[in-house]
C-alpha cells in the first residue's frame, strides 16, 4: 500500500494525556479540555474551498467528488464529519481513503476508533500513519503507549513527532522527560513554546525561574518581655509569592518572565497570576493588577485573592472584599482568612470567626491560628489554646510559639519549652527569642545566648540587643557594636542608647572653649542618643540635654531635660533644676529638685538643703541633709553630714 503525503493542516479533537504533576500547585495549572488526538481536516479535492462557501456547500462539494472516487475528497469529507462528531458518517469515507493509501485518513481513522473505545485498533492505524511520516499519528501513538505504561515506546514515537516540528508532540515528550527528571525536557518545552503552546511556555517559565532561584539562593536554603503573636492581620498572606529571581536582577524582565507573559497573553490564567506576582514584586502595581484581573475573570481564585490584597493596599477595601469573597467562595483559604481579618478589624467577631473556619475547612492552617488569635483577643484562653494547638499540630510554627507563650504565662514552663523548640526549629524567629528568655530565666545564660544569637541572625531586634548586651558584659566591644547597630537600626531605643554610650566612651575629652570658635557638628553618638530620646528613652533624653548644654544650646538642653523629667527621670529633673538655677529661676529649680529628691536623687536633696540654709530655714535644711546622707553617693553624704552638723550648731547656738 502506497501512502500519499499530508495534504492537510491538523486539528485537535480529543483529550491530552493527563500530565504527571511535579507538585500539588502544578495540578491546577489549567483544567481546560484539550484533544485526544489530531485530525487532518484539510485534505482537498481538485477544487479549493472558497471564502464564500458555507460549510454545507463545502460538504456537498466534497461529497460529490468522493462519490466519483476522488481520494482527497473522501479524506477531507471524513475529517469534516469526524470534527462534527458524526462518527457513523465519517467512518466509511475514512476507511475508503485509508484503503487507497491516504496517510491523513489513516491517522483520522485512528482518532475515530479511539473515540469509539477501540484503543488497540486505533493504535494500529496510528502506527501505519506514523511509519509513513505522520507527526500527528506519531504523537497520538506515543500517548497511547504512555497511557499503558510503555515509556520507551512512548518516548520513541513522541520524539518522532517532536523532531518533525509537531508542537503537541514536543510538549508531550517534554512532559515524559520531565517526569523522569531528564535534563532534555527543557529543550522540548522550549520547542513547543516557540510554536505557540501556552502550557509549554508556562512550564518553561517555571523551569527557568526555578533554576535562577536556586542559582541565587543555593539548593539547600530556605528580664525581657515575651514576644507574643502579632495581630490577626499578620496571619494573612498577601499575593502569591513570586520567585526572587523573577524579573531580576536589576529589576529587568528576564527570560522566565517573557515566557510567563507569552503564555498569559494566550489566555493561560496561571501564567497571568504568576506574571502579576512578578510585576507586583517589582512595584509595577498597575500592570500587575491588570494581569490579576485577567486571571481572576478566568476563574483563578488565587488571582482574585491577590487582586484583593492589591486593592486593599491601594485603599479600596470594599472592592478588595468583593474579590476576596469571590476567591473564598471558590475555596481559597487565604481569601477566607483575609475576609476574617477584615471583619475582625471592624469588630464583627462572629463573621470573622465564620470566615476563619471557612479558611480552615479549605485546608488553610492559618484559619485555626487566626481563630486562636481571635479568641485570645477576647480573653477566651481555653479556646485560644485549643485552636493554637490544632494549628501547631498541623505544623504552623507561629501557632506553636503562641501556644508556648500561653503555657508559659500559665506557669507551665516545662510544657512551653518543647513547643518553643518545635517552632524555633521550624524557623520561627520569635520562638528562638522566647527560648532565650526561657533559659535566661533559669540562669542558663550560655544556652540563652545561643538562642538569642540565632534569632538575631534572622533579624530579631530584641535578640540582637541581648547579644549586644552579653558582648559588652564579656568585654567584646566590636561584637557588641555590630549587634547594637542592628538592633538600633531595627528600632530599639535601648540599643540606640547603648550604642551611643559605646561611641561616647571613645570620644576624646573636649578641649577648652575658644571664644568665637564655630559650634561643633553633632557626633554620631549624639545622633544615636537623639534617636533613642525621640523614642522616649529617658536616659538618652538626659544625655542629649547634657550634650546640648555642653555646646551652649541651653534651649535644646531645657527641652530634653524637661521631657525626661516629666516622664519620671530624676536625673532629668535634677539637671533641669541646675539649668534653671543658673538662669535665675531658683524657685522653679527647687520644684524640680524636690521631685528628683523624692524619687531618690541624693544630689538634689543636697541642693535643697543648701537652698534652705541660705534662706535660714534650718530645720528644713537638716531634713534634706538627712535625706541626702541616706541617698548618697558617698561624697554627697559626707557633704550633707557636714552641712547638717553646721545647721545643728547654728540651731543650738
Amino acid at each position: 500500500m502506497v501512502f500519499m503525503g499530508d495534504r492537510a493542516t491538523l486539528l485537535e479533537t480529543g483529550r491530552f494525556v493527563q500530565r504527571h504533576a511535579r507538585n500539588a500547585a502544578d495540578e491546577i495549572i489549567e483544567a481546560a479540555e484539550a484533544v485526544d488526538a489530531v485530525v487532518d481536516i484539510t485534505a482537498t479535492t481538485g477544487a479549493t474551498d472558497t471564502e464564500n462557501e458555507t460549510e454545507t456547500e463545502v460538504e456537498a462539494r466534497h461529497r460529490r467528488a468522493a462519490e466519483r472516487g476522488d481520494l482527497a475528497a473522501m479524506s477531507a469529507l471524513g475529517a469534516l464529519l469526524l470534527r462534527r462528531g458524526d462518527l457513523d458518517g465519517a467512518e466509511p469515507y475514512l476507511r475508503g481513503a485509508t484503503a487507497e493509501g491516504d496517510r491523513a485518513a489513516a491517522n483520522n481513522l485512528g482518532v475515530l476508533l479511539h473515540q469509539r473505545g477501540y484503543a488497540d485498533e486505533a493504535a494500529g492505524w496510528w502506527r501505519v500513519a506514523a511509519v509513513a511520516g505522520s507527526a500527528p499519528a506519531a504523537h497520538a501513538l506515543g500517548r497511547h503507549h504512555r497511557e499503558r505504561g510503555d515509556e520507551p515506546a512512548a518516548e520513541y514515537w513522541l520524539r518522532q513527532a517532536a523532531e518533525q516540528g509537531h508542537a503537541l508532540g514536543a510538549y508531550a515528550l517534554a512532559d515524559l522527560l520531565e517526569h523522569r527528571s531528564d535534563v532534555g525536557a527543557e529543550r522540548w518545552l522550549r520547542a513547543a513554546a516557540e510554536q505557540g503552546h501556552r502550557e509549554a511556555a508556562y512550564r518553561l517559565a517555571l523551569a527557568l525561574e526555578r533554576r535562577a532561584t536556586e542559582t541565587v539562593r543555593g539548593p539547600h536554603e530556605t528580664g525581657t518581655r515575651l514576644r507574643v503573636p502579632a495581630g490577626t492581620r499578620d496571619a494573612v498572606a498577601g499575593a502569591p509569592p513570586a520567585g526572587p529571581a523573577a524579573g531580576e536582577p536589576g529589576g529587568e524582565p528576564n527570560e522566565a518572565e517573557q515566557w510567563f507573559r507569552q503564555a498569559a497573553a494566550r489566555g493561560h490564567r496561571r501564567a497571568a497570576l504568576h506574571l502579576g506576582a512578578i510585576l507586583e514584586h517589582r512595584g509595577e502595581l498597575k500592570e500587575a493588577g491588570r494581569w490579576y484581573l485577567s486571571s481572576a475573570k478566568e476563574g483563578e481564585a488565587k488571582a482574585a485573592c491577590a487582586l484583593g490584597f492589591l486593592l486593599r493596599d491601594a485603599g479600596d477595601e470594599e472592592s478588595a472584599a468583593v474579590w476576596w469573597l469571590r476567591a473564598a467562595q471558590d475555596g481559597d483559604g487565604n481569601a477566607a482568612n483575609a475576609l476574617g481579618a477584615l471583619h475582625a478589624a471592624r469588630g464583627e467577631q462572629q463573621t470573622a470567626e465564620r470566615w476563619y473556619r471557612a479558611a480552615m475547612d479549605a485546608g488553610d492552617v492559618n484559619g485555626a491560628y487566626n481563630l486562636g488569635l481571635l479568641c485570645a483577643a477576647q480573653d477566651r484562653i481555653p479556646q485560644a489554646e485549643q485552636w493554637y494547638r490544632r494549628a501547631a499540630y498541623a505544623g504552623h510554627r507561629e501557632a506553636a510559639n503562641a501556644l508556648a507563650v500561653l503555657l508559659l504565662q500559665a506557669g507551665d514552663a516545662n510544657g512551653a519549652e518543647p513547643w518553643f523548640s518545635k517552632a524555633a526549629e521550624a524557623g520561627s524567629v520569635d520562638a528562638a527569642f522566647n527560648l532565650g528568655i526561657l533559659h535566661a530565666g533559669r540562669d542558663d545564660d550560655r544556652t540563652a545566648l545561643v538562642w538569642y544569637e540565632r534569632a538575631a541572625a534572622a533579624g530579631h531586634t530584641e535578640a540582637a540587643l541581648q547579644v549586644g548586651i552579653a558582648a559588652l558584659r564579656d568585654g567584646d566591644e566590636r561584637t557588641a557594636e555590630r549587634h547594637l547597630r542592628c538592633a538600633a537600626g531595627g528600632g530599639s531605643a535601648e540599643a540606640a542608647f547603648r550604642l551611643a554610650s559605646v561611641l561616647d566612651a571613645r570620644r576624646p575629652e573636649p578641649g577648652p572653649a575658644v571664644l568665637g570658635a564655630p559650634r561643633e557638628e553633632k557626633s554620631e553618638c549624639e545622633e544615636w542618643y537623639e534617636r533613642a530620646a525621640q523614642q522616649g528613652h529617658r536616659r538618652a533624653q538626659v544625655r542629649v540635654g547634657m550634650l546640648a548644654a555642653g555646646r551652649g544650646d541651653l534651649a535644646e538642653a531645657d527641652r530634653w531635660y524637661r521631657e525626661a523629667a516629666e516622664a519620671g527621670s530624676r536625673n532629668g529633673a535634677f539637671n533641669l533644676g541646675l539649668l534653671l538655677a543658673r538662669e535665675g529661676s531658683e524657685r522653679e529649680a527647687a520644684l524640680w529638685w524636690t521631685r528628683a529628691a523624692r524619687a531618690g536623687h541624693g544630689r538634689a536633696a543636697l541642693r535643697l538643703a543648701l537652698l534652705a540654709a541660705r534662706r535660714g530655714e534650718l530645720t528644713e535644711g537638716r531634713h534634706w541633709c538627712a535625706r541626702a546622707v541616706e541617698l548618697g553617693p558617698a561624697e554627697v553624704a559626707e557633704r550633707a553630714a557636714r552641712l547638717s552638723e553646721a545647721l545643728h550648731q547654728e540651731l543650738t547656738a
